[in-house]
């Protein structure tokens, strides 16, 4: 892993000359690009729950500061210097452009496929409590009591003060919290996620980030004969012409359970239709990753360009993990 994360890093040296600054002026000296994208991915891989205890295991564990490129006798950074030195990552797009070097890597090895992909969605918990969801005028329902039982409370009426881009939301028999939707687009050659993007919890937001990232696919391969599968929540008329009108195959699973579904059944009925149902459930395999050992299921950041960036960094790591594996099958049967 950590020879792909160096030449990822290193394809973008013009990206990190840009950002570096030797020092901040009348504070502590800031932190090289390189190295705190190499800590952020620590963070991931080793579920370290925050910043402050990232920097402290960096002190004295020999294999963070290995990994992070500092010898025995540097200097560790201090863990509020880490917190600001991130904005300028998602100034520059940063963690982008690490997790496209690392798919640049999986498509030299071609682990990537060009034509059939799979597309889902995931809810992402918030930072903020439902007594920071208090109402936009300003005036006060929950008379001082905490207690919203019987009371109205909706996204129009009402927004987080502590994280004013978080939506109450909730999704099948899950509680209405306050969260953001994360969403990935993965190849069906290895389960490799090839783009990934957070927006605000809503019933369109599934649909309408798949298109877009749908949309970035066909640009790459404008003439390519596209598959997409998806669960049944994308089975509606809207998505499914969408899909058509960009020349890309709908394998959504049909939805029949109270109207017709969407999907033709001349495209149900064909093998690649089968096939995709199988592998779009690979797809959950990164959320599952993501949340139990990286940091999605409850995001310890506020703002939803933070969230995407820790979303996005998440999705990274899962690939360079997946990739780790990917070589290591192949090596024992090439052995």
């Amino acid at each position: 892993i950590r020879a792909w994360v160096n030449d990822a890093l290193a394809k973008m040296d013009g990206k990190f000359s840009a950002m570096y600054e030797a020092d901040v002026k009348g504070g502590r000296p800031s932190i090289a690009p390189e190295k705190l994208m190499r800590a952020m991915l620590l963070q991931v891989l080793y579920s370290v729950r925050s910043e402050r205890q990232l920097v402290e295991q960096i002190q004295y564990n020999l294999l963070f500061r290995w990994f992070v490129g500092l010898a025995i006798e540097d200097t560790v950074w201090n863990h509020s210097v880490f917190s600001k030195n991130r904005e300028r990552l998602i100034e520059h797009d940063a963690v982008v452009a690490f997790f496209n070097a690392v798919l640049k890597q999986a498509d030299k090895k071609r682990w990537l496929s060009k034509e059939h992909f799979s597309v889902d969605g995931t809810l992402i918990q918030a930072w903020a409590g439902h007594k920071s969801f208090v109402r936009k005028d300003g005036k006060d329902d929950d008379d001082g009591g905490g207690d919203f039982r019987g009371k109205s409370r909706s996204n129009e009426t009402h927004e987080s003060s502590t994280d004013p881009d978080s939506r109450l939301f909730r999704k099948g028999k899950t509680a209405s919290e306050l969260r953001f939707m994360g969403h990935t687009l993965m190849e069906n050659r290895n389960g490799l996620i090839v783009n990934a993007m957070v927006t605000q919890a809503d019933g369109h937001a599934e649909r309408e980030a798949a298109k877009a990232m749908v949309a970035d696919v066909r640009q790459a391969n404008p003439e390519g004969n596209i598959t997409l599968g998806a669960d049944k929540g994308y089975d509606a008329a809207e998505f499914i012409k969408a899909l058509q009108d960009m020349k890309v195959t709908p394998h959504v699973a049909q939805n029949k359970s109270n109207r017709k579904s969407a999907v033709p059944d001349e495209i149900a009925s064909t093998e690649g239709y089968g096939i995709s149902m199988q592998k779009r459930k690979l797809i959950e395999q990164g959320f599952g990753w993501a949340k139990f050992i990286g940091p999605i299921r409850q995001v310890m950041v506020r703002g939803i360009k933070k969230v995407d960036q820790v979303f996005m960094m998440a999705m990274a790591a899962y690939n360079l993990v997946r990739m780790r594996t990917l070589g290591q099958v192949r090596l024992e049967v090439a052995r």
